[in-house]
């Protein structure tokens, strides 16, 4: 068959124009895409972390839990690098050198902890490093999805987003597993060098981000920001919504303590727990398809509050791992570890999904990206007391690395405690609510917020 010259042209344009859904594969979008699986791919040392803190650090399930609480900081402040980069160029650039510096920062933290970090905290110090690198460069990313997503119609940024977090978790799942399989063969500070190297990543495609310089006084009106910022969270519309958020995720958690239950009592080894992190991976995954699929439809409401005591009663099947009530059955621990994991783990995504959500569409027209990033950095910090108050407790309930006999009472603080924001469910849109405009006038703020 005969093709012409021009129809053979309109076909490879048309296939170039069809790669990474739909996005054509620029320079600018390759660095983008790189940032969000350098972020999937640094999952690579979380159970080295995990073990180097308990077996080499000597650290208590307490004390790890008040850490974690402790790094993930420079996630509650996420707007303030974004007003940095808007408000204070480097040699007249806001992105690129941000995005190098980041990526510096990430190696050198890494770097740390396989050489000189030798007290709890000094890895504190270094892995508050590592997410402060992590945290920037997603800021910038985010920046430069949203420059994109404003010159493309509704479908093509839903697409570009997809694209990004799909790229994320790619990343996540090729090293679950060897997060934990490694872990039998290298010690710790050898995986902490290999992942020293996956920042540099980040700081070498900044090279690619299509920036021109900024003029002086070209930069945007930080002040400005932060006046309609100010004006938006005294809508209630926006207030009440966001208070919910906080409190849906500020309850304990008992993954510290479990953690330690796993490895010293139940006896899993590294290259299991890498299994585990594979098969949650994936749970997370199909959590979101069975939300996009079945659940995105459903009011505000009725899912956080079905998902919320499905999610508590399921999180309560724990107890029978931890009261070896499993064994009494015919479970094998193994095989209910897995089981309950991958269960728990599709619940919670698909009740997490309705967050993301519910943020965007709170955020009213102007200071979107700043709002939701702002939005996010407050079920951040919620997610840092979470820890903390899970520390409280397994300080109060005396559980340390070798005596789990009050696990059983923190699994059920911890999973019935997620009811208690259930009482402020009116606070939440009972449907898709339209998105409240800066200037929308009090008297039409609260009525929104009487309809909710």
């Amino acid at each position: 068959m005969y093709v012409s010259a021009g129809t053979g042209q309109r076909i490879k344009a048309t296939v170039k124009e069809k790669v990474f859904l739909g996005h054509q594969p620029t320079p600018e979008l390759v660095a983008i895409l790189l940032v969000y699986f350098v972020q999937g791919i640094l999952g690579l040392a979380r159970l080295a972390v995990s073990f180097f803190l308990k077996d080499q650090l000597n650290m208590s399930p307490a004390e790890v839990s008040a850490m974690m609480g402790i790094v993930s900081i420079p996630w509650m402040v996420k707007p303030l690098f974004g007003f940095l980069s808007d408000g204070l160029p480097i040699f007249g650039y806001r992105r690129r050198p941000y995005m190098i510096l980041a990526g510096i920062l990430g190696a050198l933290s890494w770097i740390a902890m396989a050489t000189i970090v030798t007290v709890p905290w000094q890895a504190t110090v270094a892995v508050a490093l590592s997410s402060l690198s992590i945290a920037i460069s997603d800021v910038i990313a985010d920046s430069l999805v949203v420059e994109r997503a404003r010159s493309e119609n509704l479908a093509d940024a839903g697409s570009l987003q997809s694209l990004c977090w799909g790229t994320s978790a790619i990343g996540g799942i090729i090293t679950a597993y060897l997060s934990g399989f490694l872990l039998e063969y290298f010690s710790a500070s050898n995986i902490f060098f290999v992942t020293a190297t996956f920042p540099l990543i980040v700081t070498g495609v900044a090279w690619l981000i299509s920036e021109t310089p900024v003029k002086q006084g070209e930069t945007q009106n930080v002040k400005q920001q932060v006046k309609q910022l100010r004006h938006a969270f005294t809508q209630r519309s926006i207030l009440l919504p966001t208070l919910f958020l906080f409190l849906w995720q500020a309850t304990p958690n008992s993954d510290a303590a479990m953690f330690f239950f796993t490895t010293n009592e139940l006896g899993f080894e590294p290259e299991f727990l890498g299994r585990v992190r594979l098969v949650t991976s994936v749970a997370s995954l199909v959590g979101i398809w069975l939300f996009q699929r079945f659940f995105k439809q459903l009011p505000f409401r009725k899912i956080f509050g079905w998902s919320t005591v499905i999610s508590a009663a399921l999180g309560m099947t724990t107890l029978l791992l931890v009261t070896h009530a499993n064994r009494a059955i015919g479970i094998d621990d193994r095989w209910f570890s897995l089981g309950d994991s991958l269960i728990l783990t599709v619940m919670g995504q698909i009740a997490y999904m309705p967050v993301l959500v519910l943020a965007a569409r709170l955020c009213p027209p102007g200071v979107e990206a700043t709002l939701f990033a702002l939005l996010m950095s407050i079920t951040n910090l919620a997610s840092v007391l979470s820890h903390e108050f899970g520390a409280v407790l397994m300080h109060w309930l005396q559980i340390t690395e070798s005596n789990f006999e009050n696990l059983w009472l923190l699994v059920v603080i911890a999973n019935g405690s997620t009811l208690l924001p259930l009482v402020f469910l009116r606070w939440v849109p009972n449907g898709d609510t339209s998105q409240v405009s800066a200037g929308d006038s009090s008297e039409a703020i609260d009525a929104q917020a009487q309809e909710a």
